[in-house]
């Protein structure tokens, strides 16, 4: 890999790795970090161009983080992790799930989406409509986070089929992502749980109580 990845590290047991969002950074995390460090190897990281990690030269895609994920583990020592990832970084999970199965313990997802047709259709408009605002204004930077959501991913609910890891799907009650499908990404992974929490897109943040609650009883069936 081109560069290294910030990331903060709390807690001992099997590692957990935090994936956030777009145009985020670790601390998005906040409310999870310290209650998940209680009984897990908190690794919360900063996504190649977000928070302090570097851009680097490489393409700034979600295939491309994945690839990041799979040389974090590795400079760590870590075999197998637990994963949890938010909105693009959920999708950065199941990238990572599909292409190394056998290296993820679990796998949580929240806010996930398999395609930009996932995403609620004012919200891509909204998008299209800042990128063509940024790209006028020559903010690149904005133009490289706005097209991730825009193009990406391209993720065939077919493929879910392969996943074998226990699996969480979890959305919030008026989240971005249309909830029919959240309800195609649970259901296309094998023996994958469903949860609808009461929140917006960012439910971790807004009802951290429930949203750890939740993926804490998970964690705890998948480790036995």
């Amino acid at each position: 890999m081109d560069i290294d990845l910030n990331y903060t590290e709390h807690g001992s047991g099997e590692a957990l790795v935090l994936l956030h969002g777009n145009g985020e950074d670790s601390t998005y995390f906040e409310h999870q970090i310290p209650f998940f460090a209680q009984s897990y190897r908190v690794l919360a990281v900063d996504t190649r161009g977000h928070g302090t990690s570097p851009r680097g030269a490489a393409p700034f895609t979600l295939e491309q983080f994945a690839l990041d994920l799979e040389a974090f583990l590795d400079s760590h020592d870590i075999e197998r992790a637990h994963l949890l990832g938010f909105s693009d970084g959920g999708n950065i999970a199941l990238l990572f799930a599909l292409d190394h199965p056998q290296r993820v313990r679990s796998l949580v997802l929240c806010g996930a989406n398999l395609f930009p047709e996932g995403l609620a259709p004012d919200v891509r408009e909204e998008d299209a409509r800042a990128f063509q605002e940024a790209e006028r204004a020559g903010d690149g930077r904005t133009c490289e986070l706005l097209r991730l959501m825009m193009d990406e991913p391209h993720i065939d609910p077919a493929d879910l089929e392969r996943l074998r890891m226990p699996a969480l799907v979890v959305a919030g009650t008026h989240d971005m992502i249309l909830e029919e499908h959240t309800r195609l990404i649970a259901a296309s992974i094998p023996g994958a749980q469903l949860r609808i929490l009461e929140g917006s897109h960012f439910v971790a943040a807004e009802n951290p109580g429930a949203f750890n609650e939740t993926v804490a009883r998970f964690l705890a069936d998948a480790t036995n």
